[in-house]
């Protein structure tokens, strides 16, 4: 292998490092054929990167020479318990935190393995030469604590890596361990700003969108949901179950405003906040309602699971308004969130905790309804007038036609409440 072509290896690694734009996998891939190409014997390798997740612990890649062998990832659970600790306690990656070190070389051909199975079952495979190598990524006073990026080489060629061989790994993993923890970062910050603002908030503020105040009107269907008769509910299930029972509805929520392009902005304990943004508004009135029909399907189907489980079943009712709102960073310059105000959005809220009153499990505006055109205008019909909460005037609201409401989303009749029209949110006529 030529030092130039090990320079240029150095140089695109750290380029890419910069960039932050490629993903672990296409980094990996990208290196090992790079080294083979520039004449290192690389017969397979093994990359690993600690990593900030829920449920798993490590993302690790696998490459060969052999192109029968797909290039492939895995995600590691915990290394603290159950199947994932007993693969951490064999392995050789462990040992070498343990003694701090950096590298470890056994010649295979040698019969060197050190006794890890690990290490034998490459020997077996007919490599011949084995170079590991772990930085860590994180300090700790214990060592199962620390978060570390590893990486394992070896090849088949008789008499292993040649001494220049080894140091060109060596200058050159640390390279990929920055490259790779960079992506990682990129990867990790993309998803949790998009799982705690949503997609559609979590792009502009990636792209530079943060700025305190910077706002703009726009254009919005807004959406607000909560679980019908949420505070008698709470107070009848064990404590225990409220909140899988709060996450099993917010995923079915959520699932099909995504689905259909929606936005998800806030959670408000039961309640959820989203819009629909189109240069047509009349698309976004579609895609509301496309939604709508999808959480009423999914609701059907997590009624079923809950109650094979002997779990309390709940419904969602849910409001329907478009208006013209401010969207983006209001709050202060040390707390800022991304969002909508506005009176529409007051309204939504209002016009959504009408559907107990109203008997129905789904409410929307005029504003909403006259957006809607032909066949889905046509399934809406008039319950009447009702006085908002905070409202000055008496609004008219609309609902889907009861005959073509799927069967089985309504609420339950023990939590149903009189239906007619022209009552107001207290119960008076409006």
């Amino acid at each position: 292998m030529k030092i130039r072509d090990c320079d240029d290896i150095a140089t695109w690694l750290a380029e890419a490092g910069l960039l932050g734009i490629r993903s672990e996998e296409s980094l990996v891939l990208a290196f090992c054929e790079r080294c083979v190409e520039a004449g290192l014997p690389l017969g397979k390798a093994f990359v690993m990167i600690d990593t900030l997740h829920p449920m798993h612990e490590a993302r690790a890649f696998f490459w060969d020479e052999d192109e029968s062998i797909s290039f492939r990832e895995e995600e590691y659970p915990s290394s603290r318990e159950g199947k994932g600790a007993e693969l951490w306690k064999r392995s050789p990656f462990l040992q070498m935190l343990q003694r701090r070190e950096l590298t470890l070389r056994c010649r295979l051909e040698a019969g060197e393995t050190r006794g890890f199975p690990a290490i034998e079952e490459l020997r077996d495979a007919g490599q011949t030469d084995y170079l590991a190598m772990v930085y860590r990524i994180r300090q700790a006073m214990r060592v199962e604590d620390v978060d570390a990026f590893y990486a394992r080489w070896t090849t088949a060629r008789p008499g292993g890596f040649s001494d220049e061989e080894v140091g060109v790994l060596s200058r050159l993993t640390p390279l990929l361990g920055l490259a790779v923890r960079s992506a990682a970062q990129t990867r990790l910050t993309k998803t949790l700003v998009e799982a705690y603002l949503g997609q559609g908030p979590g792009r502009q503020v990636l792209s530079g969108g943060i700025r305190h105040g910077s706002v703009k009107r726009i254009n919005a269907v807004l959406w607000f949901s909560d679980i019908t008769g949420y505070t008698n509910l709470s107070e009848s299930v064990q404590n225990d179950q409220l909140v899988p029972l709060i996450n099993d509805y917010a995923e079915a929520v959520i699932g099909a405003v995504k689905a259909a392009g929606g936005d998800v902005l806030k959670l408000i304990g039961d309640g959820v906040l989203a819009i629909f943004t189109s240069s047509r508004p009349e698309y976004s009135c579609r895609a509301a309602v496309e939604a709508e029909r999808d959480m009423r399907t999914r609701l059907l189907q997590l009624a079923r699971r809950r109650e094979n489980a002997g779990l309390s079943v709940a419904d969602i009712h849910l409001g329907l308004h478009a208006g013209r709102v401010f969207y983006g960073n209001i709050g202060t310059p040390d707390r800022l969130d991304f969002t909508v105000v506005g009176q529409p959005v007051n309204e939504v809220s209002r016009i959504s905790s009408m559907c107990e009153s109203a008997g129905r499990n789904m409410l929307c505006s005029s504003e909403f309804a006259e957006l809607l055109l032909g066949k889905e205008r046509e399934k809406l019909v008039s319950v009447g007038r009702f006085a908002l909460r905070g409202v000055e005037r008496a609004r008219e609201l609309f609902t889907l036609d009861p005959s073509l409401t799927l069967e089985g989303s309504q609420p339950s009749p023990g939590r149903r409440r009189r239906q007619g029209h022209g009552h107001s949110e207290e119960g008076g006529q409006a």
